[in-house]
């Protein structure tokens, strides 16, 4: 089971190689359920203080038999970790988090954060947003390599950022620039805009935690649940 989570930020974009399928949960935070009705999508929940959705929207929802859990406008979780705190109790495969890379910065790192909860660590947890998504690679056992693949096109740009501390022993293949039981430095900007050679590329990690940004075409075919 997939969960989607449709975030609130003000300048989000449908992403370009993700969509829910029939089988999927669509779990809207605040403004993310006008984003999601305007991109053709069902809204199954709606979660959050409901300060910047326009109330005819809400209205409309509800009327229409979605669930909705309002929240207290002063709390201590944005709209968009509440959704993904719901998320969860599904226990789903994977949670893909749309329209959280853009609007107020500190709202894009808290929700990059995000990707570095424990309780997050079992599922796959990817943020979407457009072009891009974003994905957390992490290894806290040096004898076994954490493994990632990408799909995609060739010339899709491909970032790797260590996260939180030094990233250790990665190996790529099908990247242009290759990296070989090699180390990224935090604070370092070596891993940035690497080039896919074809329709896969890999990344493995001996150590750390690692962001992987991938750019995928315009022309990228769309991701549905089968």
């Amino acid at each position: 089971m997939r969960v989607f989570i449709v975030a609130g930020s003000p300048t989000a974009h449908k992403p370009y190689v993700l969509a829910p399928g029939p089988q999927d949960l669509v779990i809207v935070a605040d403004l993310g359920a006008q984003h999601a009705l305007s991109w053709d999508w069902p809204v199954h929940i709606l979660v959050g203080d409901l300060d910047s959705l326009p109330e005819v929207l809400a209205t409309g929802l509800q009327r229409a038999g979605t669930q909705t859990l309002v929240a207290p406008r002063e709390k201590n979780e944005t709209d968009t970790e509440l959704a993904l705190n719901r998320a969860l109790t599904y226990g789903p495969e994977e949670v893909i988090l749309c329209g959280a890379l853009g609007g107020r910065v500190d709202h894009l790192l808290a929700n990059v954060s995000l990707l570095l909860r424990a309780d997050v660590a079992a599922t796959r947890l990817v943020l979407a947003d457009g072009p891009a998504t974003v994905r957390l690679l992490r290894n806290t056992q040096r004898e076994t390599a954490a493994q990632a693949w990408l799909t995609g096109a060739a010339g899709d740009l491909v970032s790797l950022l260590p996260w939180g501390g030094d990233a250790e022993g990665i190996t790529t293949e099908g990247l242009y620039y290759p990296l070989r039981d090699e180390t990224l430095w935090l604070g370092s900007a070596r891993g940035i805009s690497n080039v896919m050679l074809g329709s896969r590329a890999g990344v493995s990690l001996r150590y750390g935690a690692l962001l992987i940004v991938h750019m995928a075409s315009p022309a990228a075919p769309m991701v549905q649940a089968i």
